[in-house]
């Protein structure tokens, strides 16, 4: 799915969402130097892999967070982890650096990203905003209508503290 894929998926799940249309960005300095309606929902996201190249993960975080990935290894049981790699991002889930986002789940098609969604997002005002598959623009949607599209796709999600 591209840009216009995603926008098309929205309308049609009837799912409310308000986009943004912006310069590319390509890390969370350049998305601050952009005036977004949402700045609280702002999302970060990781493609990492396992040592092993396994398992794939997307982390999504609130958009002034760091994440330990030794930390998250341990409280998920995870193998070592480490920033998969521009190949794996595009044969996976379609993606160019730049422009990772939980929509490129729905470009996933054997189901092998496991999504980890920080839980902050689910407090006020349980907005969450991310790309469409495209650095140029952020949709900003309920994170419980993101979840339900993940489940929805069949990829496994789990929703945790980081």
């Amino acid at each position: 799915m591209n840009k216009q894929d995603i926008y098309n998926y929205l309308r049609e799940k009837a799912i409310w969402h308000e986009i943004t249309e912006h310069k590319a960005v390509y890390n969370m300095t350049e998305l601050s130097e952009i005036e977004i309606p949402y700045p609280e929902a702002d999302a970060k996201n990781l493609f990492v892999r396992d040592d092993k190249k396994r398992n794939y993960y997307l982390i999504t975080v609130k958009g002034d967070k760091r994440v330990n990935l030794k930390e998250l290894r341990k409280a998920n049981q995870t193998r070592p982890l480490s920033f998969a790699s521009e190949d794996d991002l595009m044969s996976i889930m379609k993606l160019t650096a730049g422009s990772v986002t939980p929509l490129g789940i729905l470009n996933d098609e054997e189901r092998k990203v496991i999504f980890f969604l920080d839980k902050d997002f689910f407090e006020e005002p349980e907005l969450i905003g991310v790309h469409p598959n495209d650095n140029t623009a952020t949709v900003w949607m309920k994170v419980k209508d993101l979840e339900s599209i993940i489940k929805e796709h069949g990829n496994c999600i789990n929703v945790v503290n980081i």
